[in-house]
């Protein structure tokens, strides 16, 4: 079902002027007879109306920091800014050296209303000094959280001086939540330290092995990473480093010597892709590894980009192989989604990537959004030159890099990238929107109120969102896929991620426990009174 304009104005007409003025720039109906659907994104949320976005905090320590393995981040910061962003993305690692694994712990300074007045940099000093004496990290990270801005705290510093102090790496993130519409603000500012200080730190000149990659924007959750390197290994792939997933401190020193740079998400570090390839001559691909279509094309693109005929057919071969054995499974999942809609909602890129593989389900997404997107995510890269830099951008400090004298190195002609980018999205993305069904809706920034009048509306089988929400979805009986940590479940990238994914979307529409749930308020009012001679009682 369709949404018209008029239902999408009756809609937004529930809103005061002001606020319909905003929300319109942020909602449009995807219409390919249209030369430009133009979005507005990356902007703040007007206060007042309940969001599922996350601080730049989250998106600094809880995203992109917090699943490399081999370093002790700590939360500079009251205890609850640590425990929200512990362990809650369920990113998986493993370590051939179980004691350079702390991804587990959760580190905090624990600042209390006296470290408020008198600030807390000696207690944050004090916590790195303990950190080195316990665990002997490779690397420290300090993430700072709001009240640690508003004090003024000098993190930097105390890092320096602890560096000087220990002989380990300690690197400072001036992440404070309110820095920044989104989390988004917080990806920028991480990716901006990972490349000043880490990325190239390394002293190898060249890989280990043929074909060497980097995988960007890949989380492990679940256990992804696994999965999608499980395949690339057995083609013939060196993985250089995850970004971050299962990553490690010591590998991302030598990410500068892999020949391709993969990108999964887009939003979370496109930063880090543009400026290795500034930096060191690297391109990067953009690629899906989310569905069985996704997957393969994405082999398949990576194979074209190096060229070797021996790369390609085992690439075929790998792919014949995987796609034979799932194919049946699937297909018995299939009869149970097929002829069914979703919503799907979701932060960084998987609000595209997911509906893909619900496609190969039976499964049409009449409506997808993201939480924390900037115009390009939508509309493609090209639009970048025309996205106007607002004040919120500004408290980003943008890092200029430029081309390493010793290591930088074209890894194909101009010529070639030219003939590959025809055929290939090298160093490119053409955003979500275009690929979307007319007819359906595209939404920045989904508020709670506007989930429910468009599930009220579009009425979707299933609304694949992240955990904030995924409860209100429930209690209107219908099944909620959390895409953002998958809850107990995965992989769900790969060809056998594709597989789990179908089938736990199809045990929850074949699920009976939606025919046993009666709202309270069905069976007897949720308020109850009398009338006196006095009033109401």
């Amino acid at each position: 079902m369709a949404v018209t304009e008029k239902e999408l104005q009756e809609i937004l007409d529930q809103y005061p002027s002001k606020v319909q003025k905003n929300r319109t720039k942020h909602i449009f109906i995807k219409d390919g007879a249209e030369s430009a659907q133009v979005i507005e994104a990356n902007t703040r949320t007007i206060p007042g109306i309940i969001t599922n976005r996350g601080c730049a905090y989250a998106g600094c320590k809880g995203v992109v920091l917090g699943p490399l393995k081999d370093m002790v981040h700590i939360t500079h910061g009251p205890i609850g800014c640590g425990y929200y962003s512990w362990s809650t993305r369920r990113n998986k690692a493993k370590s051939d050296d179980p004691t350079q694994n702390f991804l587990n712990y959760c580190v905090s300074t624990d600042m209390q209303e006296s470290d408020i007045v008198f600030g807390g940099e000696k207690k944050l000093a004090k916590v790195i000094d303990e950190v080195v004496d316990i665990f002997h990290p490779n690397c420290i990270t300090v993430s700072a959280t709001c009240p640690v801005g508003l004090i003024g705290d000098d993190i930097s510093a105390v890092a320096r001086a602890a560096e000087s102090r220990h002989g380990v790496p300690v690197l400072a993130f001036s992440c404070e939540g309110y820095k920044g519409v989104s989390q988004s603000a917080g990806h920028h500012i991480a990716n901006n330290i990972l490349m000043e200080r880490v990325i190239g730190a390394g002293e190898a000149e060249k890989a280990a092995g043929k074909y060497p990659i980097n995988i960007l924007g890949e989380y492990n959750i679940g256990g992804d990473s696994w999965e999608v390197e499980r395949v690339l290994k057995e083609i013939g792939y060196t993985v250089v480093s995850v970004m971050t997933g299962d990553g490690s401190y010591e590998e991302l020193k030598n990410a500068h010597t892999a020949e391709l740079n993969l990108v999964q998400c887009h939003r979370s570090i496109n930063y880090i892709a543009d400026m290795l390839e500034t930096k060191y001559g690297t391109p990067w691909l953009k690629v899906n590894f989310i569905g069985i279509q996704g997957m393969c094309e994405s082999l398949r693109n990576m194979a074209l980009y190096f060229g070797d005929e021996a790369l390609i057919a085992k690439t075929e071969e790998v792919i014949a192989r995987e796609v034979a054995r799932i194919e049946p499974l699937i297909e018995q999942y299939k009869k149970i989604c097929d002829g069914k809609t979703a919503f799907c909602f979701v932060g960084g890129s998987r609000g595209h990537h997911y509906q893909g593989l619900f496609a190969e389900i039976g499964i049409e997404t009449v409506l997808a959004g993201y939480e924390f997107a900037h115009r390009d995510d939508y509309e493609g890269r090209q639009v970048i030159p025309t996205i106007k830099t607002d004040a919120d951008t500004k408290n980003i400090p943008e890092l200029h890099v430029s081309a390493d004298e010793q290591r930088f190195r074209l890894k194909v002609s101009p010529e070639k990238m030219e003939e590959l980018k025809q055929k290939i999205p090298l160093s490119d993305y053409a955003g979500m929107a275009v690929t979307m069904k007319d007819g359906s809706i595209i939404v920045d920034d989904l508020n709670h109120f506007e989930t429910e009048e468009f599930i009220k509306l579009l009425k979707p089988d299933i609304f694949a969102s992240g955990i904030k929400d995924k409860y209100v979805i429930q209690k209107m009986g219908i099944p909620a896929k959390q895409l953002h940590s998958y809850d107990y479940s995965g992989p769900y990238a790969g060809f056998n991620g594709a597989v789990n994914f179908a089938r736990d979307v199809s045990m929850g529409f074949a699920s009976p426990s939606w025919n046993y749930i009666v709202p309270p308020w069905q069976d007897e009012p949720l308020l109850t009174g009398t009338v006196t001679e006095e009033g109401v009682a």
